[in-house]
Order: structure tokens, then sequence, then C-alpha cells
């Protein structure tokens, strides 16, 4: 039986310098639902840009806005957990992949652009990605007739790759990404 959970908050806390002593600046629960498919979650937790400066509070403002690019500029970074229903319910009739995807774009802007039309998992970014599978099991395509079956705890370090993610199994699949921004050679 395939199970549809509404992904949990995740607890964000932000420590930095504050009259020279360490601060928790912030401390937050969030999770970016999708109304048109609510099992799945992409949450940006955090961004940094190319060169980040730390060392006092305001330099740890909240860098997370509903605007910021999921893709990070060359030598920056991203810090999101994404929640991967079971694919099956995708295929539920009264799934709404148009209005899924309209939604999409709106609330992972950069990413949701690199997603294929033809194979909307299948996507290829400009970076190096740390990803960690926190719970469930999930499957790398290759686009190749190749999958990986990862299960929790397996890391992937997916370097500017055509790839995507699918969730075969009957419960949700929660990861986290890191993503670095790179120069793609041609």
């Amino acid at each position: 039986m395939t199970q549809a959970t509404s992904p949990q908050p995740i607890r964000r806390v932000v420590i930095a310098n504050k009259n020279g002593k360490p601060s928790v600046v912030s401390d937050t629960k969030t999770v970016r639902t999708f109304d048109n498919h609510p099992a799945f979650a992409n949450t940006l937790l955090w961004a940094t840009p190319s060169q980040p400066k730390v060392g006092n509070a305001e330099l740890a403002a909240d860098p997370v806005q509903p605007t910021t690019n999921f893709l990070p500029p060359v030598g920056g970074t991203r810090l999101m957990i994404v929640t991967f229903p079971p694919d099956a319910l995708m295929g539920d009739p009264s799934f709404d992949g148009a209005a899924f995807g309209a939604e999409v774009a709106q609330k992972t802007p950069g990413l949701a652009q690199t997603f294929e039309m033809d194979d909307p998992a299948m996507h290829t970014t400009d970076t190096v990605d740390y990803a960690v599978v926190l719970d469930g099991e999930v499957w790398l395509d290759l686009g190749t007739g190749e999958e990986l079956h990862l299960q929790k705890h397996d890391v992937v370090i997916q370097n500017g790759a055509r790839h995507g993610w699918r969730n075969k199994g009957t419960n949700a699949a929660t990861m986290l990404f890191v993503l670095i921004g790179a120069e793609r050679r041609k």
C-alpha cells in the first residue's frame, strides 16, 4: 500500500557571534510543501554566495526568501531537504501534473527550469551535489537504463551529470542535499 503523509517541519537553528559571543540568532521550524502534491516537499534551508562572510549576527540574516534561486552561483551553496512521495501517487487520477509543474516552477526558482519536459524527473545542473538519504529508499536514474537503489544513510556525490530521483517504494523518502555552484567545462 502506498503511503501519502505530509512532510514534517524541519527545525533550523542558526548560530552566529553576537556581541562577541556565540548566540542563537534564529530558531525556526519550516517546511515548503506543495498544494498540488501535499506529500512532496522541497525546503531550501540556507544559501550562501560565492564568497560567504561570517563573524557577526548581522551576517547570519536569513538568506532564504521565496524568490531565492535554488541553484547557487559558482562557489555558492544551497542546503535543502526534499521529501519524495512514492511515484505511484502521481499516477492517481486526481493528480494534476500540470498544476503541480506550475507550482514547482514558482516555488523552486532556477531548479525547476532544469527539469526536462519529456521526462520531468530528469535534470542537469551546474553543481556538485552531496545527497544523503535520511529516511526511506529512492532510486537514482542515470538516464542510461542504469538505476541505483539507495537506502537510508547512502550518500551520492553528483558532479553535474544528467540524473533523476525516483521513489519506486511505498513510503516517502527524505533526502538532504548540499549543492555547490560549479563552472561547466565544455
